[in-house]
C-alpha cells in the first residue's frame, strides 16, 4: 500500500462517498413541497452536500499532510488491542434489528436494539437499561409517528399504539 494512504484518507472518502450517497439519493424523492416552497428533498440535500463540501475539505487537508491527533483528554490506551467481542456484538445486534424491524415493529425492535447495544457496551444495571430502553423505543415511535407523521413498522402493536 502506498504510503500517502492512511486511516484519516479512508474516512475523508467514506464521508465523500456518504455525502454523494445521500445526494443522488434524494433524487429519487418526487412529493409535493410545503407552502413555503421546501419539499422532502431539502433537508437531505442540504445534508448530503454538507457531507461532499467536508468530505473534500478533508480529502484535501489529508493529502497535504493532515493528521488527526488524538485527543489528550482520553483515558484510552492506545497500544491495546481493539476489542473484536464488542465490534462483533454490536455489529450483530444492529443486523438482527434491520433483519427484524419490520416483523416486530419499531417499539419492540429499538426496545431490543437499544437495551441489547447497552448490555454489549457494558451496563450494569440491566432492568433499568431495559426500562429506559423500552421508553426511548416508544418515545421516538411516538415523536415520528404522532408528532412529525412518519410512517413506522407497527409490528404486532401495530392496533395498539
Amino acid at each position: 500500500m502506498a504510503r500517502w494512504w492512511r486511516p484519516e484518507l479512508g474516512l475523508a472518502v467514506v464521508v465523500l462517498g456518504l455525502g454523494g450517497f445521500v445526494v443522488v439519493g434524494t433524487l429519487d424523492v418526487s412529493a409535493a413541497g410545503s407552502q413555503l416552497g421546501i419539499g422532502p428533498r431539502f433537508f437531505p440535500t442540504l445534508v448530503g452536500g454538507a457531507m461532499v463540501l467536508i468530505g473534500l475539505c478533508y480529502v484535501i487537508d489529508v493529502l497535504r499532510g493532515g493528521r488527526g491527533d488524538p485527543e489528550e483528554s482520553e483515558d484510552v490506551d492506545v497500544d491495546a488491542p481493539a476489542d473484536w467481542r464488542s465490534v462483533g456484538l454490536v455489529s450483530g445486534i444492529f443486523l438482527a434489528f434491520a433483519v427484524l424491524l419490520n416483523v416486530l415493529g419499531w417499539i419492540i425492535g429499538a426496545s431490543l436494539l437499544f437495551f441489547g447495544l447497552s448490555v454489549a457496551l457494558g451496563a450494569e444495571h440491566k432492568v433499568r437499561a431495559a426500562g429506559i430502553s423500552v421508553a426511548v423505543g416508544l418515545g421516538t415511535y411516538l415523536l415520528f409517528v404522532k408528532g412529525l407523521g412518519v410512517a413506522l413498522p407497527g409490528g404486532p402493536l401495530a392496533g395498539v399504539i
